[in-house]
């Protein structure tokens, strides 16, 4: 009896670990191929607005875009556009020296949505007027998190897998009378 026991966990940690191991790699989500400014640059006036360029179109539902200056505060102006592959908001003139974040939160052409954030750094102060704090959210760009981790279904698909076939190696026998 133990040993048909070890013999269907061994089977089943072994059917397990080849249907983690033989998984594809996941279809990638829209990704940044390009930005105005560009990701790291340094400019010496402020933008009209900025964008960021993916490399498919975007869903154009909720997309969220602000631009954060060293500040702290908001330097973006109304509401993001999606047009096709690129997102934008404008800013206006930018004010204090300094690095500019730019966060990102779209939408890709799968449903799932993406975020991030690039940055751009001004040489030269402008005159703007910045808008109110960003939060701490909009100045980190975000997060995708507030799910569940992938490890527990994982752990959850292991542990249904290995009871089936327990109970379908062993449960399903009564005892055997004499």
């Amino acid at each position: 009896m133990i040993r048909k026991l070890l013999t269907a966990l061994v089977t089943g940690l072994l059917v397990a670990g080849f249907a983690l191991l033989s998984g594809g790699v996941a279809d990638a989500h829209s990704a940044p191929i390009g930005s105005s400014p560009e990701n790291g640059s340094s400019i010496d006036a402020s933008p009209a607005s900025v964008s960021i360029t993916f490399n498919e179109n975007l869903q154009p539902a909720y997309p969220s875009m602000t631009v954060t200056g060293p500040d702290g505060n908001l330097w973006s102006k109304g509401q993001p556009k999606v047009e096709g592959p690129t997102i934008s908001v404008e800013v206006g003139e930018l004010g204090p020296v300094g690095e500019y974040t730019i966060a990102y939160r779209v939408t890709s052409a799968d449903g799932h949505p993406v975020s991030g954030k690039r940055t751009f750094t001004l040489t030269k102060a402008g005159n703007g007027t910045p808008g109110p704090k960003a939060d701490a959210n909009a100045k980190s760009g975000g997060s995708d998190g507030g799910g569940v981790p992938l490890w527990v279904f994982v752990v959850g698909a292991i542990v249904l897998f290995g009871g089936g076939l327990a109970f379908a190696l062993f449960g399903g026998r009564g005892k055997q009378r004499k």
